[in-house]
């Protein structure tokens, strides 16, 4: 990737541990990361900063990740920004709720390992590395 346009990810996640082994795991494959620690502030770095693909939790301090989404898709560019929500909250209802709201894709966190994220981000970013 050009140094110049690394492909930017917002990753928002209150789980600070969480927050850093992403930014880590992302950046050491030449992501510019961007971190938000609860909804309302993830809401305005991404419209703020238009990254190419957010990475939301769901359950989160002042505005939940399906709020911040829902506020998200009102905006013109956040409507066709590519979300990949990541929870431990695997109840079947809310996974398909979550999905109607337009998210890219639904991950329970237990299941995936940093690497699959990356691997999950570039296939929805169609990175080729």
């Amino acid at each position: 990737m050009d140094n110049d346009k690394k492909i930017r990810v917002l990753v928002v996640e209150d789980d600070t541990a969480l927050c850093y082994a992403l930014r880590e795991k992302l950046s050491g494959d030449g992501f510019d990361v961007l971190i938000a620690k609860d909804g309302e502030e993830g809401l305005k770095m991404a419209i703020d900063e238009k990254p190419d693909i957010i990475l939301l939790d769901v359950i989160m301090p002042k505005m939940d990740g399906i709020e911040m989404l829902k506020r998200l898709r009102e905006d013109e560019w956040g409507e066709t920004v590519p979300v990949l929500v990541l929870s431990n909250d695997d109840d079947p209802e809310h996974i398909k709720d979550t999905l109607k709201g337009n998210a890219s894709d639904y991950l329970i966190k237990s299941d995936w390992t940093l690497e699959d994220i990356v691997k999950k981000v570039k296939k929805k970013l169609e990175v080729k590395k």
